[in-house]
């Protein structure tokens, strides 16, 4: 029988594999090895440096989250089942979640950079036209859900033996309608104003 050539991606995706399953710290060369049924050699060949590995197993990971998210939106309700999703994420892949959140973002020194980062400059104008608000306001309220939504997606994905999907849907519902209600205010003060 001909020995398997091991490729590059098949270690990538054994190694995203282990880290979906059984976190990013389980990613060691022997588990690749034994993931995909060879010896350490040809993981080594590829895995010089394993935190070139650990980096193309993050990109795969984001990969993951964009998919999944895709999949999970609702197009009449943008805004609200994006944030949904992501709790989603938290609840149904926590280590995907987690390799997520906690990735390295490089050149992010302020908030402004980090929503410049994460979000879809698209997303804003589809909100901004839903809500009837400008692209500011909308930066604004998205600004306080991604933050709110990263921050109840930890605690959910950390908490055992865990907190109910629907108790954090409503508490970010909640929080929505609070950060809409406060940008609304501001709309209809600034309009005052004018």
């Amino acid at each position: 029988m001909p020995k398997q050539r091991i490729t590059k991606e098949m270690v990538v995706e054994a190694a995203f594999e282990i880290a979906r399953n059984d976190g990013m710290e389980h990613v060691l060369v022997k588990n690749i090895a034994e993931k995909i049924g060879c010896s350490v050699q040809p993981i080594y060949s590829y895995c010089r440096n394993m935190d070139g590995l650990k980096a193309d197993v993050t990109g795969r990971a984001l990969e993951f989250v964009r998919e999944f998210a895709a999949a999970h939106i609702d197009p009449s309700d943008l805004f609200a089942s994006t944030g949904r999703a992501y709790v989603q994420l938290a609840k149904e892949e926590p280590n995907i979640f987690k390799l997520f959140i906690l990735h390295r973002r490089e050149g992010v020194s302020s908030l402004d950079e980090l929503y410049q980062k994460e979000t879809d400059p698209q997303t804003s104008g589809f909100i901004a036209d839903g809500l009837k608000i400008s692209r500011e306001e909308v930066k604004k309220l998205h600004l306080h859900m991604l933050i709110y939504t990263i921050g109840i997606g930890t605690i959910f994905c950390m908490t055992t033996p865990g907190i109910s999907t629907e108790e954090i849907f409503e508490q970010q519902e909640k929080a929505y309608q609070i950060f809409l209600k406060e940008t609304l205010e501001n709309k209809r003060n600034g309009n005052q104003q004018g």
